[in-house]
């Protein structure tokens, strides 16, 4: 037998630590440590070394915010040698923008990185969350693995590409835009061909700055206009959740393309992502998007929401210039979408 694994998981709260409380079910301090005293496999002579920090205090995902990102990232950072893989707990409800978050804020991550939770709380039967756990721990002591995924249900996803397809499914979410990266059946079996290549560089740890940006839905007869403040004075980063391709509602007056130049001449990024599931933007395929082009906004491609949004948070938080993020906005930093890779 070789060297045993060492991992850590990082519990922040969730729906697999709850317990009933008086308006339904809250995250409680030192539950989760009790239950996996009881998981046998946790706990046998050829399953991985493992240590748990718990954070304080346990956070349902909704109330999980950039200091959060950064205390989970700051905390693999700092032990970073110490294991040779990470497993994050996490509520569902938020896990896609959070594994997001992590990928871009650490740099030069060689190792594995897997956020996990579950629909049911472990205490309970049929709880999904004793599987999520063991096979999360035996994907982050993989030598296959070095980027931040999410694996729920039997499937590992990039974890920049991931989304919540379901909220009462124990198959609760997918990438529809990127293949899976292993799926778990009798073996695990790694999908080495859509796996990011280990990196010749040292880990750096990039904290998120606090920023205004937001996320703004369009439907059939949305008016720009009401949004016209918020948008170019408030707003560091915006991204639209367009029709399609990219398509913007314009009742003849390009609403978006006036407010698009003058918030990218105040140094706002305008990011448009599509609405749909699958697919991805292309700006200026139809008439309707056309004009956004040569207003500054630009494209997200196939990019999930969560990882438009937590892209702008790491490139502001980076210190680039406007012209900067706008170019790398539409670069592949870390697997997020499709296109050249920058190195």
């Amino acid at each position: 037998m070789g060297i045993k694994k060492r991992i850590l998981i990082i519990y922040t709260g969730g729906t697999i630590g709850m317990v009933p409380g008086e308006n339904g079910f809250v995250p409680k301090q030192g539950v989760l440590k009790k239950l996996l005293r009881g998981i046998y496999d946790l706990h046998r002579p050829d399953f991985p070394d493992w240590d748990l920090i718990e954070f304080s205090p346990v956070l349902d995902s909704s109330n999980i915010g950039v200091q959060d990102w950064n205390k989970i990232g700051r905390t693999i950072y700092e032990k970073y040698d110490l294991y040779d893989g990470f497993v994050v707990l996490h509520g569902t409800d938020t896990m896609a923008y959070s594994a997001s978050a992590l990928s871009f804020m650490l740099e030069g991550l060689n190792k594995p990185v897997i956020f996990t939770g579950s629909q049911i709380p472990l205490y309970l039967m049929r709880s999904d969350g004793m599987d999520n756990l063991v096979s999360s721990i035996l994907v982050a002591s993989s030598e296959e693995i070095a980027e931040v995924c999410l694996y729920f249900s039997g499937k590992l996803l990039r974890g920049n590409r991931s989304k919540k397809v379901s909220s009462d499914q124990f198959d609760a979410f997918d990438s529809p835009n990127y293949p899976h990266l292993a799926e778990a059946g009798i073996t695990i079996n790694y999908n080495v061909q859509f796996l990011r290549k280990k990196e010749e560089r040292e880990l750096r740890f990039c904290p998120f700055r606090e920023l205004p940006i937001g996320v703004l839905s369009v439907f059939p007869g949305l008016n720009f206009k009401l949004f016209d403040e918020i948008i170019v004075d408030k707003l560091k980063g915006v991204v639209i959740e367009a029709f399609g391709a990219g398509n913007i509602p314009h009742p003849g007056d390009d609403e978006l393309a006036e407010i698009g130049r003058r918030a990218y001449e105040k140094g706002t990024i305008i990011t448009v992502c599509t609405q749909c599931q699958r697919g991805a933007v292309t700006l200026g395929a139809y008439e309707a998007s056309r004009t956004l082009i040569d207003a500054g906004v630009v494209s997200g491609g196939d990019m999930t929401i969560e990882a438009a949004v937590t892209k702008l948070y790491y490139l502001y938080s980076c210190g680039h210039e406007k012209e900067k993020i706008k170019t790398l906005m539409e670069e592949n930093l870390r697997g997020e979408r499709t296109g050249r890779i920058l190195q």
